[in-house]
Formats: structure tokens, C-alpha cells, sequence
């Protein structure tokens, strides 16, 4: 009898227990978002920036940090992907002689951080789990020695490679965990030399997948996770995952991506005093360089024999570029000048933005990357082309381990879970 009751009891407490589980999913599910997207328009933006990111670092990959004219001594004026004449390093290529559609850590940054989102399954992204999140992926990898001997020359090189990739971003993420700020702002001090480096512009544009139609919360929740960014770096991070999501519902209106850049301003930039919003000015330069290149009394400078630049007005458009380099090519201000130019220049055309920032040189995987992501979330999956996409992802996925249909899908299935859809 006292079995038979207790069994009751527990009966009566799993219903009580599903009954108000289930009252608290209805809640939840009530309280999310509305998205202005369908299923099948999320699921196509999501691949077209997963993808068309990794088309631009995958064109700019064989001439990372080139020159121009080494750019054109070796591949002429670029039009599509090639093959890697060129070293592998931690920041890089990972493998000697990658056939076309070949990565760098531009690539491999938007795998981890749609692996962190996936993780987190919310809208609102910890500062903490993201810093721990790296440092679980490096020690991870370095501990790939252990098991290592060594006569294993091959796997010890390719340890050293992904140790050496995040080393830097480990040193911050320890003071970080550490919750102290003498400790942080001292790894800050020297990340990467302290640099202005664009540290949050290899992830932050995939953050504004999680925001359609919200662009001040793909802000926000991007600036809070720059935190490997000094100044201006963090602003610059936080409007890429501002773009892309306004991107992802811009339906074609290049000025609803566009706005951002004024109206979006939560930490208040256009306020600081004798400064004001650098981004900004830089957002005003690229707009000075396309209308400069682009007039009719200022492109008379026709292309001479010693450059295979097609057309004067891309010519004039890269001089002026050139009188606005900062010290470092990964500074994160000629990142933004160049992506921005680039898009103006060629009115939001992805091949044709690739083409341009790929032949400029400088940081060019990066910045075909940046362009990629945002111009891969304005036009969709279906628009990047197809001989690219198909390549690239054929690459990724059998030489580097990245199979991008996966993390799109992956992506996708985050971003779903966490609002309402229409029919």
C-alpha cells in the first residue's frame, strides 16, 4: 500500500512538473521575437554570408598582404579564385599548396563563432563563455603535444600553427577569466604589438545572423564580444554585425545597410568631445574617394603600360586609397575605409567588390571577407556565383576540415529556435 501511494505521489508530481514545464515553454515561445524573414529567406541569407565570406577570403588568400604589382606580376588582374603561391602560417593558410577556394583564419573565425552562438542558444551573448570558448579551443589544441613524438615533424607543424593562431587572443582570454582589469588591460596593452588590429571584424559579421531587422542589438551584443579591440576598433567590429543584419532584410535598398552607420551609435561616438565618430569619418572619406574616382573630369589618368588595371576610374580610386594607409594593413580603420569603398565603388555588386578589394592588395582576404559577409546577407546564397560557391565549398570541406553547408545549417537552426516565424 505504501508503494502504491508513493507511486501516486510521483505520478501527481511529473504531471504537476510537465503541466508547468510546458506552461513555461508557451511563455517562452510567446515572448520571442517576431522575425521579419521566412524560414526559407533566413536560411538563404545565413548561407550567403557563410559562403560569400569565404569566396572573398578564399580570392584574396593566394595574395594576402601582397602588393599590387607583385599582385599582377603573378596572377594578373584578378577575376576568380586561385591557386597558393604563397607560405603557410597560424594567421594564414594552413597547407602548402591549397588548390583554388583555399581559407585562411578569416574563415576559420566564422566557424568558431557560429560554434560559440550554437553554444549559447540565446539572444544575449556572454562576454565570459566567448573568452572561455577560445581558451578551450586552445588548449585544445595544444594538447595535441602530449601525444605527439618527436619524429612526428608533420603534426608537430601543424599543431604549432593552430597553437600560434590564437595564442595572442589566449593571453587576453586568461585576464579575462581572471574578472580583473590591471591584468586585462595589460594583455590588451600588448595584443598583437597593441596595435589598432581588426580583431573583431573576423568574427563580427557573422554576430548580426542573429538579428535580423535589429541592428542596434547586433551592435551591442558584437560590441560587448570585441573585447580583443582598442578604440575605434571596437565601434568599427560592432557596425560590420550591424550591416549584416540590416542586410538581411535590406530587400535590395543598399541605404537600409547603409544608415547604420549614423543612426546606429548606443555608446555614443558622434558625442566624444574634440573627436566625435571616427567610423564615421571614415564612412565620408569612402564616399569622397567613389565620387572623386568616378568623375568624368577626374579620370582622365588612363592606365599605363606597367599595370593591368582595367579602368581609370578603378585606378584614380586605388590612389586615393593609397594616400590613406595607415602603419599596419590589418589596421582596423583602412579595413573599414576599403571594405566601404569597395561596395560604394561597385554599387553593392559582390563580384565586382571582390574583384576590386582583392586587387588592391594590402589585407585583401580580410577585406573580401568582410565585403563577403555583408554582401553575402544583402543578396543571398541563390546570387553569389555558382562556379565560386561550389569550389569553395568543395575545398573547405575535403582539405580543411570546414564544411560550410554544415555551419550555415548550424547557424540556421540557432537563429530559428530563437524567434517566431511567419507562415
Amino acid at each position: 500500500m505504501r508503494n502504491f501511494n508513493f507511486c501516486i505521489y510521483v505520478f501527481i508530481g511529473c504531471c504537476l512538473w510537465a503541466c508547468e514545464g510546458g506552461k513555461q515553454d508557451n511563455t517562452n515561445k510567446a515572448d520571442l521575437p517576431v522575425s521579419e524573414l521566412s524560414k526559407s529567406e533566413l536560411s538563404d541569407k545565413v548561407k550567403g554570408l557563410i559562403v560569400g565570406s569565404a569566396i572573398g577570403d578564399a580570392m584574396g588568400a593566394p595574395t594576402e598582404m601582397w602588393a599590387r604589382e607583385d599582385i599582377q606580376k603573378t596572377y594578373g588582374w584578378v577575376t576568380g579564385l586561385d591557386t597558393m603561391v604563397r607560405e603557410v602560417s597560424p594567421e594564414g593558410i594552413w597547407k602548402a599548396n591549397l588548390p583554388a577556394g583555399g581559407t585562411t583564419d578569416d574563415t576559420r573565425w566564422k566557424a568558431l563563432i557560429v560554434d560559440f552562438m550554437s553554444e549559447q542558444n540565446s539572444l544575449s551573448l556572454d562576454v565570459d563563455a566567448f573568452s572561455n570558448h577560445i581558451i578551450q579551443t586552445y588548449e585544445a589544441y595544444f594538447n595535441r603535444y602530449k601525444s605527439l613524438k618527436p619524429d612526428q615533424t608533420k603534426d608537430l607543424e601543424e599543431t604549432n600553427l593552430k597553437v600560434l593562431w590564437l595564442q595572442e587572443w589566449y593571453k587576453v582570454s586568461l585576464a579575462i577569466k581572471e574578472n580583473k582589469l590591471k591584468p586585462y588591460q595589460k594583455a590588451m596593452g600588448k595584443f598583437y604589438g597593441g596595435e589598432m588590429v581588426c580583431a573583431g571584424l573576423l568574427y563580427a559579421p557573422a554576430l548580426g545572423l542573429l538579428y535580423p531587422s535589429d541592428p542596434e542589438m547586433a551592435y551591442n551584443q558584437a560590441y560587448n564580444l570585441s573585447i580583443y579591440d582598442l578604440g575605434l576598433a571596437k565601434d568599427i567590429s560592432a557596425l560590420s554585425a550591424a550591416m549584416t543584419s540590416a542586410a538581411l532584410t535590406a530587400n535590395g535598398n543598399q541605404n537600409e545597410v547603409l544608415r547604420v552607420l549614423k543612426d546606429i551609435d548606443p555608446e555614443g561616438y558622434f558625442s566624444s568631445r574634440l573627436v566625435g565618430r571616427s567610423s564615421y569619418r571614415v564612412y565620408e572619406l569612402a564616399l569622397d574617394i567613389v565620387a572623386e574616382a568616378k568623375d568624368s573630369l577626374g579620370t582622365d589618368l588612363k592606365p599605363n603600360k606597367t599595370t593591368l588595371i582595367p579602368e581609370s576610374s578603378i585606378l584614380r580610386a586605388y590612389q586615393l586609397l593609397d594616400q590613406n594607409l595607415q602603419d599596419m594593413p590589418f589596421h582596423a580603420a583602412e579595413i573599414h575605409l576599403h571594405v566601404l569603398t569597395a561596395m560604394l565603388f561597385n554599387d553593392f555588386k559582390f563580384k565586382e567588390t571582390m574583384i576590386f578589394l582583392v586587387n588592391y592588395g594590402r589585407d585583401n582576404d580580410t577585406t573580401a571577407a568582410i565585403a563577403g559577409a555583408i554582401l553575402g546577407a544583402y543578396h543571398g546564397y541563390a546570387q553569389l556565383p555558382i562556379e565560386m560557391r561550389e569550389q569553395v565549398e568543395k575545398v573547405n570541406d575535403e582539405l580543411l576540415d570546414i564544411n560550410l553547408e554544415k555551419l550555415a545549417e548550424k547557424q540556421i537552426n540557432n537563429t530559428l529556435s530563437l524567434y517566431l516565424w511567419p507562415d
